[in-house]
C-alpha cells in the first residue's frame, strides 16, 4: 500500500533531542501525525545536522523509504540554549514587572535584576554572568533620566559584547544611545516599558528580544544550514 506524502515535518531541536513529526490530511477535516522520530541532539559534537538527518532516516523508514526532501519543513530550536539576559530599571517592583513580562515567550532568562544606579558588585556581577542581552529601563517618559543614563554610562565601561535593549525614559534615549554607540555597542532603543506610572507596555521590548533570540539561536553549530531548509522559524 502506498504512503501519501506528508503535508509537513516538523522539526523540533532541543539540548539533548531532536525530534521529527510528518503531518499530513492538512487539507482535509482533520490533520493526523503520520509518524515521529528521534534521536539525540548532536550540538555537543560541533553540528546538530547528524541528529537531524539521523532523526529523518528513521521517520522515511517508518513512512515506507518516501523521499521527503521536497516537503516543507519547520523547525524550532532551543538547542542553543536561552538568552542570558540582564535587566536594569529604576524601581524594583517595577523593573521586575517588566522584566517578567517582556522575557515571556521571547527566548531570555532574566539572570540578574537591579534597581537604581549600578554598583560596583552589580558591575562585577555583569561581568561575571556575560550576559547574551541587556535591557535598560527606568524612568517615566519625560521624567528621572539621570539614573539610567549614569547606568548607560557604566555598562558602556564594562565592554560587554552584548546588545543593549534601551526601554526606558524616550527623553534620556539620545544619551544613552550615543554612549553606548560610542563603546561599539549595538543598542536597539524600543519604546518605553513604563511610559506612564500606571501603564506597562513591553510589546516593543519582547519584539526586540526576539529578534536578538534568533541570531542568538543560530549559534549553535549547524544550525544556520537548518534554517536554510525550513520554511518556518
Amino acid at each position: 500500500m502506498k504512503t501519501d506524502l506528508p503535508d509537513i515535518i516538523v522539526a523540533e531541536i532541543g539540548s539533548t533531542t531532536t525530534l521529527v513529526t510528518a503531518i499530513g490530511g492538512l487539507a482535509g477535516p482533520r490533520a493526523q501525525v503520520m509518524g515521529q522520530a528521534t534521536h539525540r541532539t548532536t550540538v555537543a559534537d560541533g553540528d546538530v545536522n547528524p541528529g537531524l538527518e539521523g532523526a529523518m532516516a528513521e521517520l522515511r523508514g517508518m513512512l515506507g523509504g518516501l523521499d521527503l526532501s521536497r516537503t516543507t519543513m519547520l523547525a524550532s530550536s532551543s538547542a542553543a540554549g536561552g538568552l542570558k539576559m540582564t535587566v536594569h530599571g529604576l524601581v524594583y517592583d517595577m523593573t521586575a514587572r517588566a522584566a517578567r513580562e517582556a522575557a515571556l515567550g521571547a527566548g531570555a532568562i532574566v539572570r540578574h535584576l537591579t534597581a537604581g544606579e549600578l554598583t560596583p558588585a552589580d558591575l562585577d556581577t555583569l561581568r561575571a554572568i556575560e550576559p547574551n542581552i541587556v535591557m535598560l529601563a527606568g524612568g517615566v517618559d519625560y521624567g528621572e533620566k539621570d539614573t539610567v543614563i549614569a547606568n548607560a554610562r557604566a555598562i558602556a565601561r564594562l565592554g560587554l559584547d552584548a546588545p543593549v535593549i534601551f526601554a526606558g525614559n524616550r527623553a534620556a534615549a539620545p544619551e544613552v544611545k550615543e554612549c553606548l554607540r560610542e563603546a561599539g555597542i549595538e543598542v536597539h532603543v524600543v519604546d518605553n516599558v513604563y511610559p506612564r506610572i500606571d501603564q506597562l507596555q513591553v510589546e516593543p521590548a519582547r519584539r526586540a528580544i526576539q529578534a536578538v533570540f534568533e541570531r542568538h539561536i543560530v549559534r549553535a553549530p549547524g544550525l544556520g544550514r537548518v534554517r536554510q531548509m525550513v520554511r518556518g522559524r
